[in-house]
């Protein structure tokens, strides 16, 4: 229990990173794969999906939320967007999180009477498979954050990684080795935010 706790305390956003890795691309997979078999989903219907981008492809996705992102914020402000997309590309790879909303769609159908709650379950399952990802990459020594530049990228990176256009796009996490300390962060009062009844 307390080795799980020091995890969940050492996981940070951690925006500092450089092109390198403690541990190996396949070492990195396994870790995405391990997580991916052990995040529950609702029903079991496992619609998560990740594609785990390394070298060229890392830079390319890069590449096309700075062009998406020129399209849509101001020349004359767009310095401080160019130095934080800069930073998700000195990375070491990233993490692509999709839905398979055709499989979320079947169970949605199968199940008609939760038939309204499968995008949010779906949802909320990519998101435990986040965290899961991300605190197995803190505890391997690399760093990451969660970015959501989607819905602006989708069709792009559909196109150039063959993605099949059931899957949307939820998040993008970079990673890399630490070169930064993290914020510091800041705690609403617990009291505030858990109601305890005996």
């Amino acid at each position: 229990m307390n080795t799980y706790l020091e995890a969940i305390k050492n996981r940070r956003s951690i925006y500092g990173l450089e092109k390198s890795s403690p541990i190996s691309n396949d070492e990195i997979c396994k870790l995405a794969e391990d997580a991916m078999l052990h995040t529950p989903s609702p029903f079991n219907m496992q619609s998560s999906r990740v594609l785990v981008l390394f070298g060229p492809n890392h830079d390319r996705l890069w590449e096309i939320v700075m062009n998406a992102l020129r399209k849509k914020v101001p020349a004359d402000k767009f310095s401080p967007t160019e130095t934080k997309i800069k930073s998700f590309a000195e990375a070491y790879g990233t993490i692509l999180y999709f839905d398979d909303t055709a499989v979320t769609s079947q169970y949605a159908e199968k199940f008609h009477t939760y038939r309204d709650n499968f995008p949010t379950w779906a949802q909320q399952a990519n998101a435990i498979l986040q965290y899961n990802i991300w605190n197995l990459l803190a505890e391997s020594g690399l760093g990451a954050s969660l970015q959501h530049y989607n819905p602006l990228i989708d069709a792009e990176v559909k196109q150039t990684w063959n993605i099949p256009d059931d899957w949307l796009l939820i998040a993008q996490m970079p990673f890399g080795t630490q070169t930064a300390a993290p914020a510091e962060k800041t705690f609403i009062p617990t009291n505030e935010r858990i109601f305890r009844y005996d």
